[in-house]
């Protein structure tokens, strides 16, 4: 009956382990949705013309142009602000990488899951950094 007991027990522990375990994350995981919903993206040009801000998604929700825009075409203009949002998203995947390492650890399975989907939706040809 002795064994029973022991392995009983040490049942009852795994278990009792398992469960904390899962609170953690499921702890961690909200923490680190609190966290990335917040972030954004931001990147200017090299010349210092066009700003472009993106929100956690990778939308835009700020575009600067300073007045010298006027001194270039219309399509150099727009060349600009498209390079300027890929590289907002980029600090914005680079934000989120961090955020989600630091919060689930770089080890963590699930922090690389979550980077790589990040990865795919935000900088899917892994698009070359337009200047910050």
């Amino acid at each position: 009956m002795w064994t029973d007991e022991a392995a009983l027990d040490a049942a009852a522990c795994r278990l009792d382990e398992w469960e904390s375990s899962l609170g953690d994350r499921a702890a961690r995981a909200r923490a680190l949705s609190a966290r990335t919903q917040a972030l954004t993206g931001t990147a200017r040009s090299a010349d210092g013309l066009v700003e472009v801000t993106v929100d956690a998604s990778g939308l835009p929700t700020g575009l600067r142009l300073d007045e010298r825009v006027r001194q270039h075409s219309a399509a150099h203009t727009a060349r600009q602000i498209l390079a300027v949002a890929r590289a907002a998203r980029v600090d914005l995947l680079r934000r989120l990488t961090e955020a989600t390492t630091d919060t689930l650890g770089a080890d963590d399975p699930a922090a690389t899951a979550i980077v790589e989907s990040h990865r795919r939706r935000l900088d899917p040809g892994g698009a070359p950094d337009a200047g910050r």
